[in-house]
């Protein structure tokens, strides 16, 4: 198996200039977005901080996926075909992570750091994790090593797919012709996700396709008259790179550790959604639209929100 090149490494020069374009676009020309220094340089920092701990600690993931490679049912060695296809089905596995990542704490709090941004522009995209190898997600990939795609050549793949979600993180551009934004995760379609706006929680997962979004029902449409608030439901209000990274995992392994619960109590804090807690003095995203339905009856039913006979059923707070 040769090397291939580290692909999200070398288009570092490209997101740099991207970077400075927009910038000076939304400056001189007036174009929609906006920068922060202090925020950017976040974002800058961790983006560095992934690099840094996917050179020291990849090995990790790497070793879990070249062990299970030998007991491989096939062997497809490299060619367009099996690369395509193989693009095409971790793409699928990304959706998958990604959708668990919003849905489960242990991976939201590796996940959280990319979505603290307050602004949403192309470096929102370097802000990026430094745990991702300590999560078990890796798992994910497993069934398409079993198959035949042998480990670096699906490293060298993935590495196309975080390139391609580089460039969804702006304001700048507005929605695209229909047959693109009905196939590809766009701009429009990612802002979605970014959203904090209670019809925009836990929608768009796809990476470089929204098709499994609208396969699977996760869709929900950018709307004029609601323009997305970027950022986390209970914004982290600092630019340190060390809190934006650990945060969470230290909010998560604090309510796990409490005194006074119960095993079951303490996994719960672990593995189900962000906002879960055993005296439901906090609020899961499912909650908070179903308290936008009930403050917005007419609203309810919409791509994102609850239908009103599923808002009855619980009570508010559930």
């Amino acid at each position: 198996m040769p090397d291939f090149p580290a692909v999200t490494q070398m288009a570092i020069p490209f997101f740099i200039a991207a970077m400075l374009a927009e910038i000076a676009f939304i400056r001189f020309v007036g174009g929609r977005g906006e920068f922060e220094t202090r925020d950017t340089l976040t974002s800058l920092l961790m983006g560095v901080g992934n690099v840094a701990t996917g050179i020291v600690f990849g090995f990790i993931s790497y070793g879990i996926l070249s062990w299970f490679w030998q007991f491989r049912f096939l062997d497809l060695g490299i060619s367009w075909a099996v690369g395509i296809a193989a693009f095409i089905i971790d793409d699928l596995r990304y959706y998958w992570y990604h959708r668990i990542a919003h849905r489960m704490r242990w991976f939201w709090a590796e996940h959280v750091n990319h979505h603290s941004s307050q602004h949403y522009n192309l470096s929102t995209a370097l802000r990026q994790s430094w745990t991702g190898n300590f999560t078990g997600a890796v798992a994910l990939q497993v069934p398409l090593v079993l198959l035949g795609v042998h480990p670096a050549f699906l490293a060298f793949i993935y590495g196309f797919n975080l390139v391609y979600q580089f460039w969804i993180h702006t304001e700048t551009i507005g929605r695209l012709p229909w047959w693109f934004e009905a196939v590809m995760n766009t701009p429009s379609h990612h802002r979605v996700h970014h959203a904090t706006n209670a019809r925009y929680l836990d929608a768009n997962y796809g990476g470089t396709l929204i098709v499994w979004d609208r396969l699977f029902g996760t869709f929900v449409p950018e709307l004029d008259e609601d323009r997305p608030r970027y950022g986390i439901v209970h914004n982290i209000a600092t630019f340190n790179p060390l809190k934006v990274a650990f945060h969470e995992w230290l909010a998560m392994l604090g309510d796990a550790l409490r005194p006074g619960l119960t095993l079951g109590q303490r996994l719960c804090y672990l593995f189900m959604p962000p906002g879960w807690s055993h005296d439901r003095s906090r609020h899961t995203s499912q909650d908070i639209k179903a308290d936008y339905v009930r403050r917005h009856p007419q609203e309810a039913g919409r791509p994102g929100l609850p239908a009103a006979d599923i808002v009855r059923q619980l009570a508010p707070g559930e």
